[in-house]
């Protein structure tokens, strides 16, 4: 790679950029945004000829060593201004509960068990984990009746409401949420319990025994939690027309967390077919896609293909009788956030109780979820597929480079310090490696001899630049249609965000716990989430604790925990993987590594 040393003056200050002459305009104005902080849209660099331009080639432009470039151009948005803080600097020591809870990277507020509750607080904590949920939470105002007292919305306010507290579930979610956000401490969720035994009795039951209440399940729990926020959380549809007053209401479950089955249903019976019966065609929503387990099920995928397929049996009007039908469904439309229910618990007629199946079922980090889709959405996710694999496979190799380059580095450096100690087998391996160089031809050593390291700026630089155009190849390939969808899956691809799990061999009893993966921490410049660090929250009611990405991967079931019960997952929660989660597209250049 050749370079060009160079001094870009701007706003009083010279800075020392290295322009690689191999590159174009675009690149250059991201080592300088690296430098500055002006995005390079906001930049104006004069060069020979006029204003330098993305495309702009610049071994063409006849740069000179040390010459001096002019830059105009300010950063955008107040929060890279330094100017003095508008509340003063707090110290932890200083804060108070709220205060400390809401610190970027502080453990979060686990859940009293209430007697029995751990189902319904695994499920709480699993839907806190999606974010646009918590924030049309925020904006949810419920409509009280007239003889609802103010000293019952006040305790409510506490989470103390007990008998006289809201029965609105989706009032008491988004309260319970705030009073979470707040504190860092196990929070006892009486107010939202009150609302959901109100709504759904069957949370009400007593045990058998008759003392306290009976354990519950946590996908029961789910769906209707679910159901309810379906009803009350009403958005505007942005896409129906331009007045606001009279744009259509849509649910926000609806937008974001339901997808759709185009199914057939045919008659198993040869006799049906030959006598003319016509397979059924219809549409269904779905909120959550059904992982059936049976002995011949091993991973996720397995299930979710059986989940798809089901047997009827109905009346057929043209044989007189009832008939086996099989129900083949396939995926028309892809939510953005989506549950996965393992069908752990089965109903045994000859016991008459509910049975669970342990059987270990293993399960991805990234689902992809083409193969159970309809032709026509398939067409339509494809090429953004390929778009994706493509640009990994490149991030791989620009990856091996820079180890590559590192590695060089390195040895140039031992090479130079006489008290580098080096052991028999590499100093061997050293001494083949000088005989294979001695080898080389003249022009292949010369060349070698040319390379020039990238500094980080460079490497920043062109590394911001590669995730810029990626983000533009893959938004072009994305079907008009599906852009408009702006709850769907365009990838059709999905990250597995939160799971779970049950422990335990009886759904009457056991324990369930959660586990939520941790979010990056925000820039506090741009305000977007950087990249995580694989780590989990687990949450065992009120016992909050980190853990290794590795703590998931034993939760597929079929092994022993400490007190000899299986653990296995029984509901986990997909998130639709955003674009700029995906490796950058390296850029080509005739000296590209």
């Amino acid at each position: 790679m050749a370079s060009i040393p160079v001094i870009v003056k701007h706003q009083g200050k010279k800075h020392e950029v290295e322009v690689d002459t191999t590159s174009n305009g675009e690149t250059f104005k991201y080592q300088l945004f690296s430098i500055t902080g002006v995005e390079p849209e906001r930049q104006k660099v004069i060069v020979k000829g006029g204003q330098l331009k993305d495309d702009s080639d610049m071994s063409k432009l006849g740069l000179k060593p040390n010459q001096t470039l002019m830059m105009m151009g300010t950063p955008s948005g107040a929060a890279r201004v330094i100017e003095k803080p508008k509340t003063p600097v707090k110290f932890l020591e200083d804060m108070d509960e709220a205060e400390a809870a809401q610190l970027e990277g502080a453990t979060p507020a686990g859940l009293q068990n209430l007697g029995n509750t751990c189902y319904m607080n695994s499920t709480l904590q699993t839907l806190r984990s999606i974010p646009e949920l918590q924030e049309e939470l925020l904006r949810y105002s419920a409509s009280h009746d007239a003889n609802s007292s103010s000293s019952a919305r006040q305790l409510s306010q506490f989470g103390l409401g007990g008998l006289g507290a809201s029965s609105d579930l989706t009032e008491s979610l988004r309260d319970l949420f705030k009073q979470m956000s707040e504190t860092q401490q196990g929070f006892p969720p009486l107010m939202f319990l009150n609302a959901l035994r109100t709504a759904f009795p069957q949370f009400a039951q007593r045990a058998k025994d008759g003392h306290g209440y009976a354990q519950q399940d946590a996908e029961e729990a789910w769906s209707q939690i679910v159901s309810q926020l379906r009803q009350k959380l009403k958005i505007k549809d942005n896409k129906t027309q331009s007045d606001a007053e009279t744009r259509k209401e849509l649910s926000w479950i609806d937008k974001y967390m339901a997808g759709k089955f185009e199914s057939t249903m045919e008659c198993d019976e040869p006799a049906a077919k030959e006598g003319g019966e016509e397979p059924v065609h219809s549409e269904d929503l779905f909120f959550k896609l059904n992982c059936h387990i049976n002995v011949e099920t091993n991973h996720l995928r397995d299930g979710l293909a059986a989940g798809l397929k089901e047997q009827i049996e109905k009346r057929s009007e043209l044989l007189g009788r009832n008939a086996l039908y099989t129900k083949t469904s396939k995926i028309a439309r892809l939510p953005k956030h989506l549950p996965i229910h393992f069908v752990r618990f089965d109903w045994r007629r000859d016991t008459n109780k509910k049975a669970k199946i342990m059987r270990k079922v293993t399960f991805p980090e990234e689902l992809d979820a083409l193969e159970f889709c309809t032709d026509e959405l398939r067409k339509m996710l494809v090429p953004i597929r390929d778009k994706i694999r493509d640009v990994r496979k490149e991030e791989e190799d620009v990856e091996r480079a820079r180890k590559r380059q590192k590695r060089m580095k390195a040895g140039e450096e031992n090479d130079s310090d006489p008290l580098a100690r080096k052991e028999p087998l590499q100093k061997k391996k050293e001494a083949a490696q000088k005989r294979e160089e001695a080898n080389k031809p003249a022009e292949e050593k010369k060349k070698e001899e040319e390379v020039e390291y990238k500094t980080d700026a460079q490497v920043e630089a062109e590394r911001m630049a590669s995730i810029l155009a990626a983000k533009k190849e893959l938004f072009a390939l994305v079907d008009p249609k599906m852009a408009a969808d702006e709850g769907a899956n365009q990838t059709g691809l999905y990250e597995l965000r939160g799971v779970i799990t049950h422990q335990g061999a009886s759904a009457d009893s056991g324990h369930y716990t959660s586990f939520v993966k941790k979010q990056g921490p925000k820039d506090p410049i741009s305000g977007k989430r950087r990249e995580e660090d694989g780590k989990w929250w687990w949450f065992n009611d009120e016992k909050v604790s980190e853990v290794d990405a590795e703590k998931i991967q034993t939760l597929s079931g079929g092994g022993k925990h400490t007190s000899s019960v299986s653990i296995e997952q029984s509901l986990i929660l997909c998130r639709s993987k955003p674009f700029g989660s995906y490796p950058p597209i390296p850029r080509r250049s005739a000296a590209h590594h």
